[in-house]
């Protein structure tokens, strides 16, 4: 019990650094609520499971190929400038019209799902912690454990997912116009921000 939970502290810490799927869930969740927040989370999630789920069946080396390393920094880069510029255009609306019926539970998944898919520091990360996880514990458990610690560094991602949304959607409760708008500003900041960076190193994947 001891070393799945250490497994599940490890899916905390894993999820915490701020990166943009923690920048998205907290100016979704301030305008939207915990719902909203809790399910982009949960798309970037299952983004991260396919992801495990290559390293666990041997095909993750396909995604560190230099074409589709390109693909997904250009992709990548479309979809955090696209959700930034996106998050910086709303802030002509006043706090009265951050409703739940605004923006759909779907579109809430899909944002996170390809924000984290799209996402080569993703690869490139779980590649390095996953794969490591798997080289290591392989040599003293059997595949029911591996299984088992897996789930555990999943139980931790959830249970940040679930702080991130709760956090976010103590602003919403407040919907005071100028911290919804520091929030958002911010937010889509840190998007766009990302988003130039994947540019870049799309652009340098290519021509250097």
């Amino acid at each position: 019990m001891s070393v799945l939970l250490s497994y599940v502290i490890l899916g905390i810490s894993l999820s915490a650094p701020i990166g943009p799927i923690n920048a998205a869930q907290l100016d979704r969740g301030a305008r939207h609520g915990f719902l909203h927040a809790w399910i982009l989370g949960l798309g970037a999630m299952f983004a991260d499971l396919v992801y495990m789920l290559f390293i666990y069946f041997g095909v993750a080396h396909f995604l560190d190929t230099p074409l589709l390393q390109s693909f997904l920094w250009s992709f990548g880069s479309f979809i955090l400038l696209y959700t930034g510029v996106e998050t910086l255009s709303k802030l002509k609306q006043s706090t009265k019209s951050f409703s739940v019926t605004e923006v759909s539970i779907k579109k809430s998944f899909i944002s996170g799902f390809l924000m984290a898919l799209s996402n080569p520091l993703n690869i490139l990360f779980w590649l390095g912690i996953y794969g490591s996880i798997l080289a290591t514990t392989a040599k003293h458990a059997d595949t029911p454990h591996l299984l088992l610690y897996s789930l555990g560094i999943f139980i931790g991602i959830l249970i940040w997912d679930v702080i991130m949304a709760w956090m976010a959607s103590r602003f919403h409760k407040f919907k005071n116009e100028v911290v919804l708008r520091s929030i958002s500003i911010l937010s889509g900041i840190c998007l766009i921000g990302f988003g130039v960076y994947f540019g870049v190193e799309a652009i340098r994947s290519v021509f250097f």
